[in-house]
């Protein structure tokens, strides 16, 4: 694609990078097969195709945003599909990162969307802030009909419990059982360890079950994810620097062999950090050594080979692989063929490239179309009929799980629970027994 940015405007590193990445598409429309809004709407600027080219006009002219733009950038998922797909390997995410993070600078939103903007970026990145907000939601439930817009949506999202913090999310070590394989730090999270606590309890049983050191680093926190794709770029840099601080202190002590993630909607934006602070002359190196040393779980584990193949379980899981996973990490095998050694008859999902609607905020922002996305998963899903449902981001669990009645696990609480670990909370209150 030829550009036409001026010197002065190249000068600008993010722009510098994103006229590179303009020059690599090659109009080839490859990535509108794939892309979920353009799958439901039809609209060409609601492609990947089509949204490059009002990206590049938008910043060529180094205009503010204008409504048009907005309303079709606001509709990306980011779910990365059209990367997985496009044969020219265009970065799409680092150039819709910067498009964001452009209109954020130059665009007004109406009153009631930075409102609700401020509201999710406030309140979801903190866990005491996100746990007072449940709780809030849960008395505020029997008003939802009478709440106008997004409000509606937001009180039918909210889980009809709100569990106390876990042990396990406070900063501490836990112990290797028998001969250590390898030291790590884990990654708590922030919105993860409020819905559903169990996923790092299960993560930290199986980690030190199978011989691994596990470290909760002082000073972690949320990774940046849901602020840095409202193209609120300095709290995004800020959490970033956050977590960069807590593990470097880790590595100059005893060391870690990886850094775990078990969230991967985390895990791609954590693996992304080498990036985000390139221009940063303080914090480059550090970022990009905590980038080369993240791992999301399955796919540390799979790097261990310590999962040994077990006979039958006699349940069907329907693998659900999340666009962070599939297309942000290009991590498809490994969950697939740890859940196959621990004796689960995995199943493909139908369309299982289309994102389930979650997308982060994106559910609570773009309530309609995510509304769709769903439907459309969990049918794909309920046609295989599976026992459960498994997938390796709580974002996605929130989102299939609002769609049916079949039990959605984190992939690691099964491995937990076939290696040893109690019955993940959620099979046990549908009653699902492990037969084999």
């Amino acid at each position: 694609m030829q550009t036409n940015f001026s010197v002065a405007q190249l000068a600008d590193p993010d722009t510098a990078e994103s006229e590179k990445i303009l020059r690599n598409c090659v109009h080839c429309g490859f990535c509108t097969a794939t892309c979920p809004t353009y799958t439901l709407l039809g609209d060409e600027l609601d492609s990947p195709r089509g949204r490059i080219y009002l990206l590049k006009d938008m910043l060529e002219k180094g205009q503010p945003a204008s409504a048009k733009v907005v309303k079709h950038i606001d509709r990306c998922l980011s779910c990365l599909s059209c990367m997985t797909t496009c044969p020219s390997g265009v970065h799409y995410m680092h150039l819709v990162d910067h498009g964001r993070k452009y209109i954020e600078e130059t665009f007004r939103r109406p009153l009631p969307e930075r409102a609700l903007r401020w509201l999710l970026a406030f309140v979801l990145p903190s866990p005491f802030r996100f746990r007072l907000a449940l709780l809030g939601a849960f008395f505020a439930k029997p008003l939802a009909p009478l709440m106008p817009g997004r409000l509606k949506g937001l009180l039918a999202m909210a889980p009809a419990e709100v569990r106390p913090p876990s042990k396990v999310d406070r900063p501490q070590v836990f112990a290797a059982e028998g001969k250590r394989r390898a030291r790590v730090a884990l990654m708590t999270g922030c919105a993860q360890k409020v819905l559903a606590p169990e996923i790092n309890e299960a993560t930290v049983r199986l980690l030190t079950r199978l011989g691994v050191e596990v470290v909760v680093a002082k000073g972690t926190g949320c990774c940046g994810a849901l602020v840095h794709h409202m193209g609120k770029e300095e709290p995004a840099l800020e959490s970033a620097r956050a977590n960069i601080g807590a593990w470097a202190r880790e590595l100059e002590g005893k060391g870690l062999d990886a850094i775990i993630i078990n969230a991967s909607g985390c895990g791609t934006t954590v693996k992304d950090y080498g990036f985000m602070l390139r221009e940063d002359a303080a914090w480059k190196d550090k970022a990009a050594a905590v980038a080369a040393l993240t791992k999301d779980v399955t796919e540390f584990l799979d790097s261990l080979d310590v999962i040994a193949p077990r006979e039958d379980a006699g349940l069907t899981v329907a693998y659900h692989s999340a666009c962070s996973m599939q297309h942000g990490q290009q991590i498809r095998r490994q969950p697939k063929d740890l859940l196959s050694k621990a004796g689960f008859a995995v199943k493909e999902v139908p369309e299982g490239h289309l994102c389930c609607g979650s997308a982060g905020t994106y559910n609570l922002m773009q309530p309609e179309i995510a509304t769709q996305l769903k439907e459309r998963k969990v049918r794909n899903i309920e046609s295989t009929r599976p026992d459960v449902i498994a997938t390796g981001n709580i974002g996605c669990m929130t989102q299939i799980g609002g769609g049916t009645e079949i039990p959605v696990v984190h992939t690691v609480e099964l491995l937990d629970w076939a290696t040893g670990g109690p019955t993940p909370p959620a099979l046990d209150r549908a009653g699902v027994e492990r037969v084999g």
